[in-house]
């Protein structure tokens, strides 16, 4: 019995000595302590958004309605090349919600068990177009210019190199060339990886201070980097001299006529926005935003979007992954459509020509290949005659 005492009594006391040596490293990297790290690596996406610090962004008090009927979804539609019945589709891809709306009126809603209307989901890099609508605000306000350097708003980063050359421009379309790569990780093996540091940082500007190398020239190539959306948060911040969760619910969120609440993880409360990722809505009210688009910038009686911003983010100017076009953070996968996405899943999918906004927000495994396969899915939907 003693000896068992002393094995359980070693083995706390090394347990313990190893929680604050991990405490330790995580302070002097700036991540959460230990265990919320591990618990932000190892959850699925729609279980992150209380799983960081996060401020919360106020809906319309006055919800513009949304006329609902009924449409049925096709009895099957193709996924990497195989017909499989559309709730097969849905399972496939872990789905949580989605949602159809044509010409302003949500013909198909569908949530998976325990998921509701209002429940808070995740949109990753759906964020960007978010970052980019307000932005466009900006511009037109005569606040900022694409032309403006980053570091013109942040002098104390400057450091000599190119990186003081990097334009609000180059940042929106993906040709800052700032050394931090998407190579988003799978498992704890990767959780030190500069995106993941990015991810789980408690100060960005830390880590923006110590992430300014380059990988490529200014405006020389397109190249997919998150930070280059998180910078543009940071000028938002800076020029608006609010929280961006703030700003957004006043100029955004409550504009559209959002019936919830949204949220916004940011690296510590009353901190920044991760603008790169990390805003978390219901899935109706990520479809208001996609009706922007549809409907010249404006929701209802409201201007959201200027005329020549909708413009700049509708025109693709460069092509990314997969050969997609892209502009101002909204993706271009084929002619004439737009679309917001999200690592995990996350999609506005926006058909002009049919009128239709198409919101799917989903669990995808990080390490899934899916997007492409997805897309033209979402696409032979946005055609369907309603």
């Amino acid at each position: 019995m003693k000896r068992l005492l002393r094995i359980l009594r070693n083995t706390i006391i090394s347990l313990g000595i190893l929680y604050l040596a991990l405490f330790v490293f995580t302070r002097v990297i700036h991540y959460p302590e230990p265990v919320a790290t591990i618990k932000l690596g190892l959850a699925p996406a729609s279980k992150t958004p209380t799983l960081m610090p996060w401020h919360v962004i106020d809906p319309a008090a006055k919800p513009i309605a949304i006329p609902v009927t009924a449409e049925k979804m096709p009895d099957e539609i193709m996924y990497k090349k195989t017909s499989l019945p559309f709730n097969e589709f849905l399972k496939q891809t872990d789905t949580n919600a989605f949602i159809v709306l044509r010409n302003g009126v949500m013909t198909y809603e569908w949530y998976k068990d325990g998921i509701s209307q209002q429940t808070q989901l995740p949109s990753y890099s759906v964020a960007k177009t978010m970052t980019s609508i307000m932005i466009g605000q900006l511009v037109a306000q005569g606040k900022i210019k694409e032309s403006d350097k980053f570091v013109e708003y942040f002098p104390e980063l400057k450091n000599g190199s190119s990186f003081d050359l990097v334009t609000i421009k180059q940042l929106l379309d993906m040709q800052a060339g700032v050394g931090v790569s998407d190579n988003y990780p799978s498992g704890p093996s990767g959780w030190g990886v500069a995106i993941a540091q990015m991810y789980a940082t408690t100060d960005l500007n830390w880590f923006l201070k110590n992430n300014r190398k380059m990988a490529f020239e200014p405006g020389s190539k397109s190249e997919y980097r998150s930070v280059d959306s998180q910078m543009l948060g940071m000028i938002i911040k800076k020029v608006t001299g609010k929280k961006v969760a703030d700003y957004f619910s006043q100029n955004v969120w409550q504009v559209v006529g959002a019936k919830y609440p949204a949220t916004w993880n940011v690296d510590r409360v009353g901190g920044t926005e991760k603008t790169f990722c990390c805003f978390n809505a219901a899935g109706i009210d990520y479809a208001r935003v996609g009706m922007l688009f549809l409907n010249g910038g404006y929701a209802g009686p409201n201007k959201v979007i200027d005329k020549a911003w909708l413009k700049r983010m509708t025109t693709p100017v460069t092509t990314l992954d997969r050969n997609w076009g892209y502009a101002a953070q909204v993706w271009h996968p084929f002619p004439n459509i737009y679309m917001a996405m999200g690592l995990h899943g996350q999609f506005i999918f926006i058909n002009p020509e049919t009128r239709t906004v198409i919101v799917k927000l989903s669990d995808n495994p990080t390490d899934s290949d899916h997007e492409a396969d997805t897309a033209k899915a979402l696409l032979e939907i946005s055609k369907l005659k309603n």
